[in-house]
Parts: C-alpha cells; structure tokens; sequence
C-alpha cells in the first residue's frame, strides 16, 4: 500500500524568495521585513539605494522594494541601475509626499523601470499582498 502524502492546497502555500527592502526609515524598513518573513520571504535590508545596490549583487534577490527620496542614492538612480543589470529582480517603488509630490515621484519610478508603485502610508499587508501578486504574475509568464 502506498504512503500516505499530503499535498498542501495552494491556500496553504508560501510564497518564498527573496525580497531586498531599501528605505531610509529605520521603522518601516523593519516593519516590511517583519511583514515580509512572516509572510515566508527571506529579507534582507538597505538604507539608501548605494547600500542596497551593494547588496544587489551578492543576495540576488527576486524582488526590490525601494523608497525614492532618500540620502546618498535615491531610488530612481537605483531603479535605473538595477533596470540595467542582466536579469533584474522585480521592482516595487515606494514613496510619501516630497517637494515635487508623491504622484511625480511614482510615476517617474514607474516610466524608469519600476514593475508596481505604492504610496506611502501603506499598510504592511498591502506591500505583501502586491508582491505576490507581481512574483506570482511574474512566474507565470515565465512558465507559460
């Protein structure tokens, strides 16, 4: 008689991979990391966009979540350079209100590369619940 299996139904399912968090509020940046392992992502953290492109390479994440207005490296410049790379991760930008206005920055983000936008505040789910949906869209078109 065969062993009994049993077979996780896609409910049951985590979603994995690797998520790197870049944003210069020390705050939020550990909220999105909590959110994110509890929601079965490893993580890692940056923060200013130098730092998180320093990261890039050696952790080789499937996803970046980036705040725009930030020191030393803003997310747009770093957007861009990711954008550049053979096989970039997906990107979520992020941002709050700044001198130019939080829709500019977003939809700069957006035209330079930026898979997903998402305006500060945001709740932590919400960011979780987005990078699903673009990794699971993303691995999709990948296997079909």
């Amino acid at each position: 008689m065969p062993a009994l299996r049993l077979v996780p139904q896609d409910s049951d399912r985590r979603p994995g991979g690797k998520v790197l968090l870049i944003d210069d509020d020390a705050v939020l940046l550990g909220l999105m990391a909590q959110a994110f392992a509890d929601a079965g992502y490893m993580t890692r953290t940056a923060e200013n966009g130098r730092k998180g492109l320093l990261a890039l390479d050696s952790y080789r994440p499937d996803l970046v979540v980036t705040d725009i207005v930030m020191p030393e490296m803003e997310g747009i410049g770093a957007i861009l350079q990711i954008k550049r790379r053979p096989r970039p991760p997906m990107i979520i930008a992020i941002s709050g209100a700044g001198p130019g206005g939080r829709r500019d920055y977003l939809s700069w983000a957006r035209h330079l590369g930026a898979d997903e936008v998402l305006a500060k505040p945001f709740r932590t789910s919400q960011i979780v619940a987005l990078a699903n949906r673009l990794l699971n869209n993303h691995s999709n078109h990948l296997a079909g």
